[in-house]
Order: structure tokens, then sequence, then C-alpha cells
């Protein structure tokens, strides 16, 4: 499995793409801005276009989300699943079959959950899920508001972890949300309770604890972000 070719064009799809400067196996195909779903649909309707949203200036490079195409990123996205530090907690360790079902009931559904990677400086080197939390099983377990959106997040190499990216990522995809929704008012998070390194980085970029859920798999840290607070936080 070679992450390098999960990241070249699937020309199947029949996406525009822009190519990084340099060649070689350590260089990375810059994403699309907005692909769309195979019937044509903008990704991520239910979710303002996400597919669409620009990308975002941090304090480690330019960042964008990019919806998932099956075909060209399902190797690089089950690698990171066999890592035993993100197998503990996502359990979608093994061939790549078992990552592909759980990409493709988000990417078969009604956009109410979109995968992404997430891309930095036109590398790609994490994965989120955007979803929306008031249409999610989630809502069973807190008092849901409409248009609440949800984050899943994963740091695809060990080089990325534990110097505080993640914190600046978490920051910057939550300002995009509330910057592209402006129907939402909160961005949620229910990380692991046992995922010290997870809760510690919502809580540096401007999320609080609200609770503790106890959901069907895990207990859960409920993490929100508010945009009335964003700026204080």
């Amino acid at each position: 499995m070679t992450p390098a070719l999960a990241w070249e064009p699937a020309q199947a799809a029949g996406q525009a793409w822009e190519t990084a400067s340099g060649s070689g196996p350590d260089q990375a195909a810059a994403a699309p801005l907005a692909p769309a779903k195979a019937d044509g649909r903008a990704a991520g309707d239910l979710l303002d276009n996400l597919g669409g949203w620009e990308p975002a200036a941090t304090p480690v490079g330019v960042f964008r989300l990019v919806p998932v195409i099956l075909e060209r990123d399902l190797a690089l996205i089950s690698s990171w699943m066999n890592d035993p530090a993100v197998a503990a907690f996502w359990e979608l360790a093994g061939h790549d079959s078992v990552t592909a079902a759980h990409l493709r009931a988000q990417l078969d559904g009604d956009g109410r959950s979109i995968p992404c990677l997430g891309v930095l400086d036109d590398k790609p080197m994490s994965y989120f899920e955007i979803y929306q939390a008031d249409l999610d099983p989630l809502a069973r377990h807190y008092p849901a508001r409409p248009h609440d959106t949800g984050i899943h997040l994963l740091i695809g190499g060990v080089v990325d972890r534990g110097r505080g990216i993640g914190s600046v990522l978490l920051r910057a995809v939550s300002d995009l949300v509330l910057d592209n929704r402006p129907r939402c008012t909160r961005v949620l998070a229910e990380p692991d309770m046992c995922n010290t390194p997870s809760v510690s980085a919502f809580l540096t970029s401007g999320f609080r604890y609200c609770a503790e859920l106890d959901l069907p798999d895990k207990r859960a840290a409920l993490m929100v972000r508010d945009r009335a607070l964003r700026n204080l936080l």
C-alpha cells in the first residue's frame, strides 16, 4: 500500500486537478476546489456546499477540506486506519474493504455526513468527517439544535502528531464551518473520554467541555465551540 499513489488524480472521476511543483513520490497533487458527486450534485448540499469552501490560512500553512473520492483516496485513508494509534479509537483496521464500507455509507447517503481529506499546503495529511449533528444518532444523547455541525478527525502521519497541529486544524475547520454555515450556531465533537490527546486538542482550539455522554460505542466528552464565543476562546 503506497500512500503517494492514493493521491494521484483519478482520471475516471473527471476532476480538474492542479499539480504541485516538483516531482517524485513525495510530491502530492493539489486537490480540486469543489468536487461533485457522481450524480452531478455538489458535494455537501445539506452541509452548505462543503466541497466549495475556500481554503483557510493557518499558522502551519494553507489548509482546505477536500471531499473524499473513494477510488483516489481509499488506499491512503485505509493506511491511516491501520495505524495502531488510530485503530484503537476508529476501529477500522484491516483490509481496505473495511474502510471502503465506512466511507461508502457516507458517500452514498443524503449528504448529512461528508468524509474529507484535510490538505495542508497541497499535501493530504488528515481525515475529517463533517456531519450535521442534529440529524445524526448523536442527537438522541444531547439537547440538539438545528444545524448543529459535528467534527470527527484523525491526523494521518506520526510526524504531524503531538506538535499542536491538530489544535490548529480543529480551530481552522470549526472556523470554516461557522463562516460557511450561517445557520449553525455551534460546532460539536464527541471524542472518547479515554483519548486524552484528542480532548486536549479540542480544549486548546476554542472548544469547551459540556458533558460526558454514554454513547453506544464509547464514553464521550461533548465538546462545543459556540459562534457567540468564537473570538473569546
